[in-house]
C-alpha cells in the first residue's frame, strides 16, 4: 500500500517510519552538539514513573517534579502521555529530550497508521520505540540520557503489557510491574512485596500509588502526591476500552490514602 501513496523515488528500505520519510527527501532535523559545552549544561530531569498490570490491563503511573542539579526545576510536569488509543508511554531522564522523543513517536504511529490502515501491534510500537532510544547513543555518551516506560493492551492477547529500557535500546518486557527513573529501585522494592498477579483495577491503582508514595520517601528527586498544593502524580489506565487518564477527583482519595498507608 505504501508504494502506490508515496512519491516514486524514495527510499523505505529502512520501514515505512514518519523519520525515514524526512530523511528520504533530506528534511530530517538536525542538532549540531558542542561537546567542549555540555560539561556545563543543566537540563531538567524527570524522575520516576511506574507501570503494574493488572487483571484486565495495565496501569502507569509518574510523579509531576522534574529536578535541576539539587534544585526543583518544575512541580508540575507531565511524564505520562498518550501513543494512541491503546498505549502509553512515560519518560525519565533529560526532560526536553524526552517530551521530544514521545511526540515523534506519537507521530510516527499515527504515520504508520495511515499508511497501513491499521494499528501497528504492541511488541511492534515497543521495538519501534527501542529503536528511538538506540538512536539517542551519542547523546547518552554526553550525559543525555532518555529512557521511556512502555505499556498497553494488546488486542490480540487481550491482557495488558509492559516494557522497560535501557539507555542503549535495549527493549524487556515486565511480566508484572516495571520502573524507571531515580525512584525506580524503591518503587519496585515496594512493588515486589506486595504485587498479585490477580490484581483488579482499584487494587492496582492504589499499590500502584503507594509504590510512588514509598520512592519519594527514599529518593530526594522524587516528588510523592501534594495535597497541600494540590499536585497529584498523573495515573493512566489502559485496557479493553482504551486509554483513560484518571482526573484529580478520581486521583486525590487513592493518593491520600497511599500517604497514610506509607509511613
Amino acid at each position: 500500500m505504501i508504494h502506490r501513496l508515496m512519491p516514486k523515488g524514495l527510499d523505505f528500505s529502512d520501514g515505512p517510519g514518519f523519520t525515514q520519510l524526512l530523511r528520504s527527501l533530506q528534511l530530517e532535523p538536525t542538532w549540531p552538539v558542542n561537546a567542549a559545552n555540555l560539561g556545563s549544561l543543566e537540563t531538567p530531569e524527570a524522575t520516576t514513573v511506574l507501570a503494574a498490570r493488572y487483571r484486565d490491563g495495565v496501569v502507569m503511573i509518574g510523579d509531576r517534579q522534574a529536578t535541576e542539579g539539587y534544585s526543583v526545576a518544575h512541580r508540575r510536569m507531565q511524564k505520562v502521555f498518550p501513543t494512541d488509543q491503546f498505549s502509553v508511554v512515560a519518560i525519565s531522564g533529560t526532560a526536553g529530550l524526552a517530551v521530544d522523543m514521545v511526540r515523534l513517536f506519537q507521530t510516527e504511529l499515527e504515520h504508520y497508521e495511515k499508511l497501513e490502515g491499521s494499528r501497528l501491534s504492541l511488541e511492534g510500537k515497543a521495538t519501534h520505540l527501542a529503536r528511538m532510544v538506540r538512536q539517542q547513543l551519542p547523546m547518552v555518551f554526553q550525559g543525555l540520557v532518555v529512557v521511556p516506560l512502555f505499556a498497553g493492551y494488546d488486542e490480540l492477547e487481550e491482557v495488558g503489557r509492559l516494557f522497560t529500557f535501557d539507555v542503549i535500546g535495549g527493549r524487556y518486557e515486565e511480566e508484572d510491574f516495571g520502573a524507571t527513573g531515580s525512584g525506580s529501585r524503591e518503587a519496585r522494592s515496594y512493588l515486589r512485596n506486595r504485587y498479585r498477579p490477580d490484581l483488579e483495577e482499584p487494587e492496582a491503582l492504589s499499590l500502584a500509588m503507594e509504590a510512588l508514595v514509598a520512592a519519594a520517601e527514599q529518593d530526594v528527586a522524587t516528588a510523592g502526591p501534594d495535597p497541600r498544593r494540590g499536585i497529584f502524580p498523573t495515573v493512566v489506565t489502559v485496557g479493553s476500552s482504551g486509554y483513560d487518564e484518571l482526573d484529580e477527583a478520581r486521583i486525590q482519595p487513592v493518593a491520600i490514602a497511599a500517604l497514610e498507608a506509607v509511613r
